[in-house]
């Protein structure tokens, strides 16, 4: 072979391992490239996320939930308590397949269909870097077993919580009211960083009214933590400020007696002092028992309670809007008294109706015969509805209106407990407002003996008493009597609202006072059945039509469905030379307030007062 060609063979050698080269140096220089590039890419762009993901790994910030304010009664019964809890956590952020890790933690523990519905629900109401709970109150066991597994589980914890718990049950709730899961509604409406780490709020009663004193003040810890989640130690933290402790007027004792005098009737009771305006006891029955709703109580049992025709979650005392029929008649006869329209000795004839000028319509009295002539004292003592009549025809519905209006009809109370209703006074322009249609004085007159669209609540029959035997002194309804700091040496008092409202002159209050006492004392008052040779009462009866009789009806009990019967109302203080208790009943369907209602209301002033001797065979009373 030739020099020439033996040299041209290495150059072209060397060339093609040259291009090689230099094509290997280009890719090596473009990978390179790429790492710089992505290496700044991370170092300066996604610095900061991968910092925190970082940080997150050895430190994390936790919330630290306030415990909640306890609930006393009068005497220092627990009416609302706290009790610890466990229950198994999912932040859905930090799962993957979910479905997937919901079974495998079935495995470990139970989790039945229930839990699961739940968690699906809550999940849907949960920003997902919130925990949404699996399962609640975890034995011991059952923390031990997973705790064991807990390195599988990214995303999965255990969660110790305080939850509410109700010793008294059904007796309490609907003066209470619960705590419940805060719900998405809830969510849009709360300072979500007041609740971060609380999954509860109150839902009603006086848990929902005082939820800013109960809740508390949320904290927080800095915790370094190792690769599988355990703290490691506390770096930082600021302590939470647990919520005060509410003392109440309510006294346990005699709500239970309440309740247990209404037997197993519907209806209301409610108790006040009138000298303070403090609420002793609020029943609403039937009731419920509020434990399941905590945490949240199954579909099944929650339509059985909302769907039952008995109500029980409906709170009749403060929600409750009846016509309040005879019981009304006391605050009529004080508006006529202050109004100057009558006296204690201006007597009305009753032939048993009334007819206003010019009109042929026969306004009835509940006596076919009538009950002759009448002044105040036998009017109410009676219960004549034809004198009523007269004296609301000639105040006038304005008048009249204004007048039980300064007793509280017609607008709510200002009770410390959620969900009160206002009741309803009609007046001309109430009629033309809502239902366009001219107001008729024959309305009027049915005003005057708590019929028609009149509503009064139970709370408002109890509140309009209280301050009749305060002779005109209006104490706002109060539950919660004191709000105590944790740690401080005594509570302190909440503010009490109160007003005078338009006053008679003392020997009109006197006389009044005197007529509802003989509706109690006298041989011929509809509620001669509860006198007490204990103290003296002063109250007045009331029957409520459920609904209109025609002209030329009757009514007989016996051949009406039970929901079409009359509802039975009381109202009452007593003693009454110096009254200590001011009660309100209502039985639902119950017939006369004289012989079903009234006799609630004396096992209700017994138990306050501590009598318990009724007067030898008073006999029955006609008339409401």
């Amino acid at each position: 072979m030739r020099l020439d060609s033996i040299l041209a063979d290495r150059q072209r050698e060397w060339r093609l391992v040259g291009a090689r080269a230099i094509v290997a140096a280009v890719l090596v220089l473009a990978a390179l490239s790429l790492v710089v590039v992505r290496l700044a890419h991370l170092q300066i762009a996604d610095h900061e996320h991968f910092s925190v993901l970082s940080q997150d790994n050895r430190v994390k910030v936790q919330p630290v939930p306030p415990s909640r304010g306890l609930i006393y009664d009068a005497k220092g019964v627990v009416l609302a308590d706290n009790h610890p809890s466990f229950s198994l956590e999912i932040t859905v952020e930090k799962v993957e397949n979910l479905s997937a890790t919901i079974d495998a933690l079935a495995a470990i523990i139970r989790v039945d269909d229930k839990d699961r519905e739940r968690f699906k629900r809550l999940k849907g109401q949960r920003v997902r870097f919130q925990g949404v709970p699996l399962r609640l109150n975890l034995t011991p066991e059952e923390v031990a077993r997973f705790s064991l597994d807990s390195y599988r589980f990214p995303g999965v914890d255990v969660r110790a919580e305080l939850i509410r718990s109700y010793p008294h049950g059904e007796l309490t709730a609907h003066v209470l009211g619960y705590v419940g899961r805060i719900n998405q509604e809830e969510m849009d409406h709360i300072d979500t960083s007041a609740y971060a780490g609380t999954h509860f709020i109150g839902k009603g009663g006086v848990e929902k009214y005082h939820e800013g004193l109960l809740h508390g003040q949320a904290g927080y810890q800095q915790v370094e933590v190792n690769a599988r989640g355990r703290v490691l130690r506390t770096l930082e933290a600021k302590s939470p400020v647990a919520g005060q402790d509410l003392h109440l007027f309510l006294d346990i004792a005699l709500q239970r007696a309440a309740t247990e005098a209404l037997g197993d009737n519907r209806g209301a009771v409610v108790a006040i002092d009138p000298r303070t305006g403090g609420v002793l006891a609020l029943v609403s029955k039937p009731s419920f028992d509020p434990n399941p709703f905590v945490e949240g109580i199954g579909s099944a049992d929650y339509h059985a309670l909302l769907y039952s025709p008995d109500k029980p979650l409906y709170n009749r005392a403060v929600r409750g809007q009846y016509p309040p029929g005879s019981t009304v008649k006391p605050f009529v006869g004080f508006a006529g008294l202050a109004a100057g329209v009558t006296n204690a000795r201006k007597t009305t004839y009753c032939p048993g109706y009334y007819r206003l000028p010019g009109q042929s319509h026969s306004y009835r009295c509940w006596r076919r015969g009538g009950h002759g002539a009448v002044a105040l004292e036998a009017a109410l003592v009676q219960s004549c509805d034809v004198y009523f009549y007269v004296l609301a025809h000639e105040l006038g519905i304005e008048r009249l209106k204004d007048y039980l209006g300064g007793f509280g009809f017609g607008a709510r109370t200002g009770i410390d407990v959620a969900g009160e209703l206002s009741g309803l006074v009609p007046s001309r322009e109430w009629k033309e407002r809502v239902r366009k249609q001219l107001w008729y004085p024959g309305e009027t007159l049915i005003v005057g003996i708590g019929q028609g669209a009149f509503l009064a609540t139970p709370l408002q029959l109890a509140v309009a008493t209280a301050t009749l035997a305060n002779r005109g002194h209006f104490f706002a309804p109060r539950v919660a009597r004191a709000a105590q700091v944790p740690g401080a040496p005594r509570a302190q008092e909440l503010p009490v609202f109160s007003r005078a409202i338009a006053a008679g002159d003392a020997t009109q209050w006197d006389q009044l006072i005197h007529a509802m006492t003989q509706v109690v004392e006298s041989p011929r008052g509809t509620a001669k059945g509860i006198r007490s040779r204990d103290y003296r009462i002063a109250g007045k009866t009331g029957t409520a039509q459920v609904f209109t009789l025609g002209k030329n009806q009757t009514y007989n009990a016996a051949r009406l469905a039970e929901t079409m019967r009359d509802h039975a109302l009381f109202v009452a203080f007593a003693p009454a030379d110096d009254p200590r208790i001011a009660v309100a009943v209502i039985v639902e369907n119950g017939g006369h307030g004289g012989t079903v209602a009234a006799p609630v209301a004396r096992k209700v002033m017994d138990a306050w007062l501590g009598g318990s001797t009724l007067i030898d065979d008073p006999g029955v009373a006609d008339g409401d």
